[in-house]
């Protein structure tokens, strides 16, 4: 079982930026996908984006251009940039590992942003 445990999440006011992280306790290159999810009161869990081992980046649409994935393989971790936050925006925002079909979460990080 991976470990995950994000950071970062915070309250910010709309047009604002915050980079959540997410730690692995072990390495991320072994890992067939990373992602971030979000989940909003009263809402089912949804794709933020996906960083695949091999293959393309996946953003969910409501946040292209505004957020991205990135990792760093050496020191096991996963970053969500986010840019020009809107309040929709607002959620618990969990981080993913799939490795041979087995699917590990993180415990969330509140991101709030204000109006």
């Amino acid at each position: 079982q991976v470990q995950l445990v994000e950071s970062g999440g915070g309250l910010v006011q709309a047009g604002g930026s915050l980079r959540l992280s997410c730690a692995a306790s072990e390495s991320i290159f072994t890992l067939d996908a990373m992602g971030w999810y979000r989940q909003a009161p009263g809402k089912q869990r949804e794709l933020v984006a996906t960083l695949p081992r091999n293959g393309q980046l996946v953003y969910a649409d409501s946040v292209k251009g505004r957020f991205t994935i990135s990792r760093d393989v050496a020191k096991k971790l996963v970053f969500l940039q986010m840019n020009s936050l809107k309040p929709e925006d607002t959620a618990v925002y969990y981080c993913r590992a799939d490795r041979q079909g087995r699917i590990d979460w993180g415990q969330g990080t509140q991101v709030t942003v204000s109006s």
